[in-house]
């Protein structure tokens, strides 16, 4: 799996000021807009105060982002490509160790969802039901469920290509959906987590858990 990009080449040309302006104000709008919901939830998160902290006027977020939604899910699929990007690091680092690279992947996310003071917000939050970026984080075909299940999916498709399609898209459904289910309601020991969920997707897979 390469997550390779072509690096400008040497007679690249900077972007324009308008355009450079613009991409910097954006980053600054989520910066902040993921400051903000770490802080006291996205609920609270208020289109003025983003502008303020961006130094940036409301006309310009608006017509970057359209709304406070459009926000919201720009804000997800950043940390969402972060996310994932580390997410396959852990994968690759394990090579073709089906069983251990999938607990490491459990307990990486795991361990995200602990570290990461956007993740835990919002996390903390929808466990009282009162986060409204929650669906983005769960709900197909919204950006980490679906781009999770993707990635996965082509891994367990260069690991085990033996195994029928259709398995490896069940065992990288049912990966996601438990990890998502631990991350919202830790087990009462999360330390055996990444194991259960290595055991359940190779059970899926028809890959003896002894072989791996």
């Amino acid at each position: 799996m390469s997550n390779d990009r072509s690096l400008p080449g040497p007679d690249a040309r900077p972007d324009p000021p308008r355009v450079a302006w613009r991409k910097r104000m954006r980053e600054q709008v989520l910066a902040e807009a993921r400051a903000l919901a770490a802080e006291g939830g996205w609920d609270k998160v208020r289109v003025a105060d983003l502008a303020a902290r961006a130094q940036v006027s409301r006309p310009s977020v608006y017509k970057e982002f359209h709304d406070r939604a459009g926000i919201g899910r720009a804000l997800v699929q950043r940390e969402t490509d972060a996310f994932l990007l580390g997410l396959a690091g852990v994968l690759e680092s394990q090579g073709d160790d089906l069983g251990r690279a999938l607990e490491a992947a459990v307990a990486h996310a795991l361990s995200e969802a602990g570290a990461n003071p956007f993740i835990g917000a919002v996390l903390t939050a929808a466990r009282g039901g009162t986060d409204a970026l929650l669906p983005f984080l769960t709900s197909r075909p919204e950006p980490v469920f679906s781009s999770a299940w993707r990635l996965l999916s082509q891994w367990l498709g260069e690991v085990v290509p033996q195994v029928a399609a259709d398995r490896r898209i069940e065992a990288a459904d049912l990966a996601v959906r438990l990890t998502l289910s631990h991350m919202l309601l830790p087990a009462a020991r999360p330390e055996t987590t990444p194991r259960q969920v290595s055991q359940a997707v190779c059970a899926v897979l028809g890959v003896p858990v002894s072989d791996v």
